[in-house]
């Protein structure tokens, strides 16, 4: 029989007893049983928040790296804003601006009139904008804010802007909004820009608490604040800037440009389009339906990742105004230094009346699209 190395033969060496009560401080102080009660205690909350941050941690980063998905939607026409009924689809607001403006909302039959001609319409354009007549203005001038009289919970938006306003103590918008339930039903700002508007166009969302946009987002315009809750930053909502050529003179020189805005449980997103760049399915007279998957990436990109978009986005209104002065374009930070506007915005409103001629909105039509259920 062959021998065994892993086993020697003969008999084995003489059993000495080991004792296991060796002085405390001749144990390892990496064992947890030479530990005191506290030690102990310590460790375990130790152990539970490495594994709690881990757990956290992958939920972190499985939400920065997830996106939803923009499948493609089969849109057709739901409405036209066009021709010379155009303003029949708006009520026009005639209160108090919320924004604290320097500004007389006028009714239509005032924007109408032949003195002011503040809203007109043709066959091929709409016209919005500010008073230009009116020397005094000191208890604020003259303008306009019109809401459309449907509402929408989701679609296709498309708006074909020819001239944007701009100009010192201007702030002009093109939004939607729930008037009646503010800001628990949201607000998207697709056009926004105040005094030259030459730093180009802001897309916001402003919604009440619970909807942020720390998280994965494919968009080329610029990040400006994350937190879409009217409770944070004074109300600055959650911005993306365009480029300087997406507003004002530089927009109105090219002959202005496309605005389409997606409404969706997915997100919304805006995109910007020149004359040149146009997407076919959307270009002037095409009735044909539109996929903004074949767009490219969009101006600004609000995924729902971190907001719910169909709990913080309801019954929005179409809304189009040119304020003066107020909480943003009225702004010492703002107004003169920013943009070296003269004086103050409510001096300049009050006396400066042909300042405005630049100030006005007009637009070839509004299109909404609706997604086939």
């Amino acid at each position: 029989m062959h021998e065994n190395k892993a086993f020697p033969s003969g008999s084995p060496p003489e059993y000495t007893a080991v004792t296991t009560n060796a002085p405390a401080a001749a144990r390892s102080k990496w064992n947890p049983l030479g530990w005191p009660l506290w030690g102990k205690l310590l460790g375990v909350a130790l152990v539970i928040g490495i594994i709690v941050g881990i757990i956290v941690g992958a939920v972190v980063g499985t939400k920065k790296h997830a996106y939803p998905n923009y499948s493609r939607l089969v849109y057709s026409i739901e409405d036209r804003y066009e021709g010379e009924e155009f303003f029949d689809n708006f009520d026009y607001f005639h209160d108090y601006d919320p924004a604290q403006g320097f500004v007389h909302y006028v009714p239509q039959a005032t924007a109408n009139s032949s003195q002011y001609n503040l809203t007109y319409a043709t066959s091929t354009s709409a016209v919005l904008k500010v008073d230009t007549t009116d020397q005094n203005a000191n208890t604020g001038r003259y303008s306009v804010r019109i809401v459309s009289k449907k509402q929408y919970h989701t679609g296709l938006f498309v708006f074909d802007v020819i001239h944007s306003p701009y100009g010192c103590s201007t702030w002009p918008a093109l939004w939607l909004a729930d008037p009646t339930y503010w800001p628990e039903n949201g607000e998207i700002d697709v056009v926004e820009a105040v005094e030259q508007g030459n730093t180009g166009a802001q897309s916001t969302l402003h919604t009440k608490k619970g909807c942020t946009m720390d998280v994965k987002r494919e968009q080329y315009g610029g990040v400006l604040a994350n937190n879409c809750w009217n409770g944070t930053d004074d109300n600055a909502g959650c911005g993306v800037q365009g480029a300087p050529e997406t507003y004002g003179e530089a927009l109105n020189k090219n002959g202005g440009g496309i605005f389409a805005m997606e409404l969706r449980d997915a997100g919304i997103r805006v995109w910007f389009f020149n004359r040149t760049n146009t997407p076919g399915d959307i270009a002037s007279g095409n009735d044909s339906s539109p996929d903004p998957t074949t767009w490219g990436m969009p101006l600004a990109d609000f995924p729902s990742t971190d907001c719910d978009i169909s709990s913080h986005f309801r019954n929005q209104s179409i809304i189009a105004n040119i304020d003066l002065c107020g909480s943003w374009a009225g702004s010492t930070g703002v107004y003169s230094e920013q943009y070296g506007c003269p004086g103050t915005c409510e001096e300049y409103v009050t006396s400066n009346a042909t300042a405005f001629s630049e100030a006005y909105w007009e637009w070839a039509d509004f299109r909404v699209y609706s997604a086939a259920s």
